[in-house]
């Protein structure tokens, strides 16, 4: 049997989807377009997340904040290596599309960096940012894992399941630090920063 180099192997792949794409009914298929371009978002959304995350851990003053977005950084990689296994079951390359809502999310972290001095006023701020970053990839997996199961693909669904629970766990991990330590520290802050 002759080996398949990675041209063949595309092909190939390219091949399966469009037999798939081909028994989808018109309503399926515009849903899988809108899939592969949520799919695409969301990689952007992930690689935007993955650069802002040490930026926002060298801002905290707060430890064990600092600590959420290094640990936040990793699973994020992790999100990342799960949409791009994705984009391989569909035959496609991983590849993003500019994800606006994630860059204006992290502007909005940007700026919450540069009108606070460090210390617990900026560290809320950053807590404010970063969960609505979570609160965006809740969102997103929530509705790809919806698509997916529309779609009839059980294995994304598994893999959108996963991601999700880690978004929701980093989510409920930000709010303990807030209301631990972050807020009230902040409150005794009045005025400054």
């Amino acid at each position: 049997m002759p080996e398949s180099s990675p041209r063949t192997g595309r092909a190939t792949a390219a091949r399966v989807l469009e037999s798939e794409e081909s028994a989808m009914s018109p309503e399926q298929s515009g849903l899988h377009d809108l899939y592969v371009d949520l799919l695409k978002d969301t990689y952007s959304a992930e690689k935007q997340l993955s650069a802002a995350l040490p930026k926002l851990a060298k801002a905290a003053e707060d430890d064990g904040l600092a600590d959420a977005f290094r640990s936040h950084l990793e699973e994020t990689k992790g999100h990342l290596d799960r949409l791009e296994g994705l984009f391989a079951s569909l035959g496609l390359a991983a590849r993003g599309k500019l994800c606006e809502g994630m860059k204006g999310l992290i502007k909005e972290g940007g700026e919450a960096i540069e009108d606070h001095e460090k210390g617990p006023v900026r560290d809320a701020a950053l807590i404010a940012a970063a969960q609505k970053c979570e609160h965006y990839e809740l969102a997103a997996y929530g509705t790809m894992r919806a698509f997916a199961a529309r779609l009839g693909r059980e294995e994304d669904v598994g893999i959108l399941t996963a991601t999700l629970e880690e978004e929701s766990a980093c989510d409920t991990k930000l709010t303990e630090i807030a209301m631990r330590g972050v807020n009230p520290a902040a409150m005794s802050e009045r005025g400054e920063g």
